[in-house]
């Protein structure tokens, strides 16, 4: 296994991007229970990072003290070029924040939480409403713009919410687990809105516990656990250092079945199913051997279907219980 999943510059031929958001030995306790235990980041520009961790980790609070909402215990850290600990100001000038609970005032109209917003942000009167207006037409809430945001459903509210975060126009949004509660196609709106954001040079720090929301979205994904970075890369290399790929034949001829299971000696049978389970990587080269191999002894299977592992493989070999060996961090990264 190679000590880190991530190419260095040379490797890649590119040079590195300009890091949005870094942090460097970031620490967090809360009384003798420690949160974050000296984690480093470093998040590219323009880029989705997501976070991912069990209830707990410490993924909300990493978010609150790169947004300045907390002071770190230890280590350091900068956004937009910012040190959080001695230039807040200059952080939140250039960051938005959506946290798990909606600041939606349901009180008033969604179009008065964007003004509202707009006076946070000192805009100029027109300026605001010109800003409001754009934002809830993007939002696909200009129709319900005069209507007390307590009349929204989840999924409006949530889209309200980010249309808020983006009035003061932040290259950088952090996204505190932002699809929690929506239902299915709500959850697959917002990927589309985080996409667009993207899409036009933000760089979003989400956190979530959907693992199909990281490998939609994320161009890098690290697992927190117990207040250290597990393993970090893209979606593909953190899969790859997680055993139990395989290919699977299934066969209806009893003989044919038999015949395979000789020639295929490292498979592993279910004499009952007549199938046959071989450790692979899901490669092309791997899956070419397989079949190469049956049809030079003329075995024809009935069934092939490839598995190789997912996210939440993934999240459970690096968050389950202690007696569960897992990768470690220096074993992945």
């Amino acid at each position: 296994m190679p000590s880190s999943v991530m190419p260095t510059s040379s490797q890649s031929g590119r040079r590195p991007s300009a890091a949005a958001v870094s942090a460097l030995g970031l620490r967090k306790s809360y009384g003798d229970k420690t949160v974050l235990d000296g984690i480093d980041l470093r998040i590219p520009a323009g880029s989705v990072f997501a976070l991912l961790g069990p209830n707990g980790a410490g993924k909300t609070t990493t978010v609150q003290i790169l947004s300045t909402l907390v002071s770190a215990d230890g280590g350091q850290a900068q956004v937009a070029g910012h040190d959080v600990a001695t230039s807040p100001d200059g952080v939140r000038a250039a960051i938005g924040v959506t946290g798990q609970f909606s600041a939606v005032d349901g009180l008033i109209t969604g179009e008065e939480n964007m003004l509202l917003m707009a006076d946070l942000h000192h805009l100029a009167k027109r300026e605001g409403r010109r800003v409001a207006a754009e934002l809830l037409e993007r939002f696909d809430l200009a129709d319900a713009a005069k209507k007390p945001a307590s009349t929204y459903s989840g999924g409006m509210k949530r889209r309200l919410d980010i249309a808020m975060t983006l009035v003061g126009s932040p290259r950088i949004i952090f996204l505190d687990e932002p699809t929690t509660g929506l239902d299915p196609r709500s959850r697959h709106t917002m990927w589309g809105i985080i996409r667009g954001l993207v899409a036009d040079g933000v760089t979003v720090f989400l956190t979530t516990q959907y693992l199909e929301e990281a490998d939609e979205l994320a161009d890098r994904i690290a697992v927190l656990n117990d207040g250290r970075i597990a393993a970090e890369g893209s979606a593909e290399e953190l899969k790859r250092i997680v055993p139990g790929g395989h290919v699977r034949l299934r066969f209806t001829d009893p003989d044919a079945y038999r015949s395979a299971s000789a020639a295929l000696q490292v498979a592993a049978r279910d004499d009952e199913a007549l199938s046959l389970q071989i450790p692979s990587d899901g490669s092309q080269r791997e899956l070419r051997s397989i079949l190469d191999r049956l049809d030079s002894l003329s075995i024809e299977a009935d069934e092939l279907t490839v598995h190789t592992p997912d996210l939440d493989d993934v999240f459970f070999a690096l968050t389950g219980p202690a007696d569960v060996p897992a990768p470690t961090k220096e074993n992945v990264r």
